[in-house]
């Protein structure tokens, strides 16, 4: 049998019976930036596509490792790609309809404010402390029509419920169990790198319903 894509109304109504109609337009008509599209990035960008977020802006300048492919949305045949260029593939496999704003590009103090100039919700996914706290810190900073939903800890096998989501100002999330990081045997696996993105997927789609508790 010969595949059909389904069409762009097709996909909204069956969201909107998922949703109802008024959230969906909401998602739909939402912009969410995700700096980082490792384990914790390319789960939320995917979660996002699935929620049906109308515009995705994906940041990160690595390429795709057979290391990744443990925790991370990519597939072996996607190993050597840019994940901006992998991930746009697999969101494209879901909805090609999502807009996708792609930059191939290492964040760093210099082209920070004209990066996420557009952004009003950015996700930070980045595995480098000093990366995220240039990130969180900078855009807080000098920003006050932003907020960002970040990660810290969520290495290892330890208990699902010591990950949570934290509302620590009206403008900064932290999710994340706050305390373990990676090391030789207590690495970064699918299962609490997933339910980390989880909750700062949730805590985003929270944020574009204006529910800002946690």
């Amino acid at each position: 049998m010969e595949y059909v894509t389904p069409t762009e109304q097709e996909i909204d109504e069956e969201l909107s019976r998922r949703h109802t109609a008024e959230v969906q337009q909401r998602f739909k008509n939402a912009r969410v930036a995700i700096a980082g599209l490792g384990g914790l990035g390319s789960n939320i960008a995917i979660m996002l596509t699935r929620a049906g977020v109308g515009t995705l802006h994906l940041i990160d300048f690595d390429r795709v490792e057979l290391s990744n492919i443990n925790r991370q949305q990519y597939s072996l045949k996607e190993v050597n790609m840019y994940k901006t260029d992998a991930i746009a593939l697999e969101i494209q496999r879901i909805n090609p309809y999502i807009r996708l704003i792609c930059d191939c590009v290492k964040v760093d103090e210099n082209n920070l404010a004209e990066l996420f100039s557009d952004d009003k919700i950015v996700c930070e996914a980045f595995d480098n402390p000093y990366a995220k706290s240039m990130l969180v810190n900078g855009l807080l900073e000098s920003r006050d029509d932003v907020t960002v939903v970040s990660a810290s800890g969520m290495a290892g096998f330890d208990k699902s419920n010591l990950i949570t989501t934290k509302k620590i100002t009206d403008r900064f999330y932290l999710c994340g169990d706050m305390t373990s990081e990676a090391q030789n045997g207590n690495g970064l696996v699918a299962p609490r790198v997933a339910l980390c993105a989880a909750h700062q997927a949730n805590a985003i789609l929270r944020l574009i319903l204006d529910k800002k508790d946690v």
